[in-house]
């Protein structure tokens, strides 16, 4: 039977000690913050305890909190979030690091813990800038080589853009502006007098 989130969350605490800098359990699930520099011995340990055993990362992302809380937020900009199963267990936690320079957002590389890691480490960096220290093969994955910035922070601008395309007659590839025109989506709302009542 599977340990109920609390049991969890003091288990790993006897495991990681000062090396969690908070978290705790909400909604049932349970969250560790984690310094950065102790980011990848905190993953090996996380794999290799045998009351843990967490062999499988399911995912991984960057997070860009610029506008956290409509902008109050004070704390570093940008973060990264991994989410951990034990198979044999049948446990899961959720670790997550604040990277320490906005500047030049980097933690270390989880691809020699959960080679899986990789094209997730890859889609963080293309799409935040997140460097990952120790990467093999650090480079974008989802936009095209000549593209400039990181199109999921907070701050990138939503027109001036270019797209790439082929053209048939050219024969070649070409860059062109963004032809998505922008938009301000308002939901339709539909009010019916009588909804919810039984006849």
């Amino acid at each position: 039977m599977p340990l109920t989130a609390e049991a969890l969350f003091a288990r790993i605490q006897d495991v990681l000690g000062e090396q969690i800098a908070g978290g705790g359990v909400a909604r049932g699930e349970v969250t560790l913050e984690i310094r950065p520099q102790d980011w990848r011995e905190v993953a090996e340990r996380l794999r290799d305890e045998p009351g843990l055993a967490f062999d499988t990362l399911i995912d991984l992302c960057g997070l860009d909190y610029s506008a956290y809380k409509d902008g109050a937020y004070e704390g570093p900009r940008y973060a990264v979030v991994a989410h951990l199963l034990s198979v044999t267990k049948n446990h899961r936690v959720r670790i997550r690091a604040r990277c320490e320079n906005d500047e030049l957002p980097m933690l270390a590389s989880l691809v020699e813990v959960w080679p899986v890691v990789n094209w997730f480490e890859r889609e963080a960096f293309d799409l935040y800038g997140i460097v990952f220290e120790g990467h093999p093969d650090l480079r974008r994955i989802l936009t095209d080589y000549g593209f400039i910035g990181h199109p999921f922070r907070k701050d990138f601008p939503l027109s001036g853009q270019v797209e790439m395309r082929y053209d048939p007659e050219l024969k070649r590839v070409v860059y062109q502006p963004v032809s998505i025109e922008p938009r301000e989506v308002t939901p339709r709302i539909v009010r019916v007098e009588n909804y919810g009542e039984v006849e």
